[in-house]
C-alpha cells in the first residue's frame, strides 16, 4: 500500500536526475543531470505541429480583439446607466447583447456566459427603466 508520504519517483523528479526524460513523461525535457532539473516546453517537431502553432497564434490575437471588443460595449452600458440615461442605455444594450452573441457565433465567449451576461444587463435596463 503506497502511503501519502510517498508517491513515487513521478512525483519526486529531483530525488532521480539520473534517470532519462522519459521516465517522467509530465516534466517534458530535462536538460541537466545535476539535482537542479531545467523543465523546457517540448517543440513542435513535425510540420503540421509548426503550423497548428501558427494558427493559435493568430487566432489567440483575433479572440484578444473580439473579447477587448466586447468589454468595450459592456463598459458603455454600464456608463450610460450609471449616467441615469435611459435612452442611451437602451441603444447600449441593444448594441451590447448583439456584440455579445456574435461573440458567441465566433466562439470567442460560451452560450451560457453570454447569456447570463445579457439578461444581468437586461435587469439592470429594467430596474432604470421603473426608477
Amino acid at each position: 500500500m503506497i502511503t501519502e508520504e510517498w508517491r513515487g519517483p513521478i512525483d519526486q523528479p529531483d530525488a532521480f536526475p539520473y534517470i532519462r526524460a522519459s521516465v517522467f513523461p509530465r516534466l517534458g525535457h530535462i536538460t541537466s543531470r545535476s539535482s537542479d532539473i531545467k523543465v523546457e516546453q517540448p517543440m513542435a517537431n513535425n510540420p503540421g505541429a509548426k503550423k497548428a502553432i501558427r494558427k493559435i497564434a493568430r487566432r489567440t490575437e483575433v479572440n484578444k480583439a473580439r473579447r477587448s471588443r466586447v468589454r468595450t460595449y459592456l463598459r458603455r452600458f454600464d456608463e450610460a446607466v450609471a449616467a441615469g440615461d435611459n435612452a442611451a442605455a437602451q441603444t447600449a444594450f441593444v448594441d451590447a447583447q448583439s456584440e455579445v452573441m456574435r461573440a458567441v457565433g465566433k466562439g470567442v465567449i460560451h452560450r451560457n456566459t453570454a447569456s447570463r451576461k445579457v439578461s444581468r444587463l437586461a435587469a439592470q435596463l429594467k430596474k432604470l427603466s421603473a426608477a
